[in-house]
């Protein structure tokens, strides 16, 4: 399923103009069979206007300092999801595949807690569709349902769906300085 990206920019004198309406195909992992995930936007430089709409340059999945993101993703229902393979070249497979398709993911992804992962962005969320629980370092959770939102402030956390029904979440993710560890 692709996801329409309508784009507006500026043309020579100023005025506001649509420079894009495209299809955004879904980015699909093994590890995370059942959620896709779509890099809608993005760029590392704080933007300035105007612009001719042109897409930034965005390679990593977390933005940098003065850096955003926008996309969606989804949380596979519970029934949905995947066991890490046990055959040490499937693994390193695996890891290559969601390295080339998410950039810099694994990086912040903590090996001994699986889904646990710290960016240095604050992350703004909005539930789509289905329910998500967010879970914290402490083991701290909310439920969210459709329309919910949260704003992530760097912390450790982890993403899992305990229902039947993929949940469908939207973020806007902001590059941050963290001054400790």
């Amino acid at each position: 399923m692709t996801r329409r990206r309508v784009v507006t920019g500026h043309d020579e004198s100023g005025r506001a103009v649509f420079v894009g309406d495209d299809a955004v195909s879904p980015i699909e992992v093994m590890l995370q069979t059942g959620s896709p995930m779509y890099r809608l936007w993005g760029g590392d430089e704080t933007p300035s206007f105007p612009d001719d709409g042109s897409a930034p340059s965005a390679p990593a999945f977390f933005p940098s300092v003065d850096g955003f993101r926008f996309g969606i993703f989804t949380v596979a229902a519970a029934s949905d999801t995947v066991s890490m393979p046990t055959d040490p070249k499937d693994v390193e497979t695996a890891f290559a595949e969601m390295e080339a398709a998410l950039p810099g993911m694994l990086g912040h992804m903590d090996p001994d807690d699986p889904g646990m992962h710290t960016t240095d962005t604050i992350d703004f969320e909005v539930v789509l569709a289905g329910e998500v629980v967010l879970e914290l370092d402490d083991g701290a959770t909310r439920t969210l349902a459709a329309g919910d939102t949260v704003v992530q402030n760097g912390t450790r956390h982890r993403w899992r769906n305990e229902g039947s029904e993929p949940a469908v979440l939207a973020f806007f993710m902001v590059g941050a300085r963290r001054t400790r560890t």
